[in-house]
């Protein structure tokens, strides 16, 4: 069945606009609700797995964060920026609007985030107990221990005053300050300075089918608030609910050996599903996407329609 375009409010009115994948059949069926990492929109290659969850019987909700893509933002807040707490909450509104539909089974929803929202599904399986199967891919776990390993040791005090810069500048009523998400330059100021960063985001976001949704900034306060974000502190949390981990074997962004870490502090039941060989932006799709998505499939099917 095509997906249909939907809006729903947050708690503080603020419209999020998506895509709904409704399931064929009749009775109600399980629903997971999908949204992407950081800055990226729901172009960038979500409706791959939103149609493989469909066609098993789950109906999907994948929408775009507040700021980003077709959603709005808060009236005077700035659009592209990441707020962590934000984000969660309305991912539980998100959460709501789809146990709402006739068709949806309310007790039997599962969530898939993935990079900086598979940080988020980890909160939110701890915190929000609707939450019946979480699946976490290539997942961000630490702010400080990302920050740590994306940005320079030299470059660090220059960020710090970036921060500082913002932050009485939006006290004085200024515009929040801006920073590119992905450069070529690897040595250039950006939030994600790695090459495989700029190869996805440029061929998604600007040459591909994202173009004209995604934009290539995120505000200061975004970086700052990335810093001290730590979901995987709440992984112990999420049991009795099943948790699917995936990781990538070479994934430079969110580091490998660090979402491995995380993930040993997880309670039953848990998953690991290891991409061996892959980097952090091939869990999307390529010539790794069948196992990975038929690995994340077996895992729903298993919490949510047995």
């Amino acid at each position: 069945m095509p997906k249909e375009n939907v809006e729903f409010k947050t708690l503080d009115g603020v419209t999020l606009r998506g895509w709904y994948f409704k399931a064929a059949g009749s009775g109600k069926s399980p629903a997971i609700v999908m949204a992407h990492g950081w800055s990226a929109t729901k172009e960038f290659d979500l409706e791959l797995f939103a149609e493989v969850f469909q066609a098993a019987g789950m109906h999907v909700l994948v929408y775009d964060h507040r700021g980003f893509g077709d959603s709005d933002t808060a009236p005077h807040a700035p659009r592209l920026e990441i707020v962590p707490s934000e984000q969660l909450s309305d991912w539980s509104d998100a959460i709501t609007y789809v146990q709402a539909k006739e068709e949806v089974d309310p007790k039997k929803i599962g969530v898939w985030g993935s990079s900086y929202s598979g940080g988020h599904v980890l909160q939110l399986g701890a915190t929000d107990k609707r939450i019946k199967a979480v699946s976490s891919q290539v997942p961000f776990v630490s702010g400080i221990g990302n920050f740590r390993s994306l940005i320079r040791s030299d470059f660090v005090p220059t960020m710090y005053e970036a921060f500082e810069k913002d932050r009485q500048a939006r006290a004085k009523g200024d515009q929040a300050g801006m920073l590119p998400v992905v450069d070529p330059d690897p040595m250039a100021p950006s939030s994600l300075p790695t090459a495989d960063s700029w190869e996805f985001f440029n061929r998604v976001g600007h040459e591909g089918k994202a173009k004209g949704k995604w934009h290539n900034q995120v505000t200061v306060r975004s970086v700052e608030l990335f810093k001290g974000y730590e979901p995987g502190r709440y992984i112990d949390l999420i049991s009795p609910v099943p948790l699917l981990m995936t990781v990538a074997e070479a994934d430079l962004l969110t580091p490998t050996h660090l979402a491995l870490e995380v993930f040993s502090h997880a309670k039953e039941p848990k998953q690991l599903n290891i991409i061996k060989g892959a980097g952090h932006f091939e869990a999307y799709a390529g010539k790794y996407f069948e196992q990975n998505s038929q690995t994340q499939l077996a895992f729903f099917k298993k919490a949510l329609l047995e």
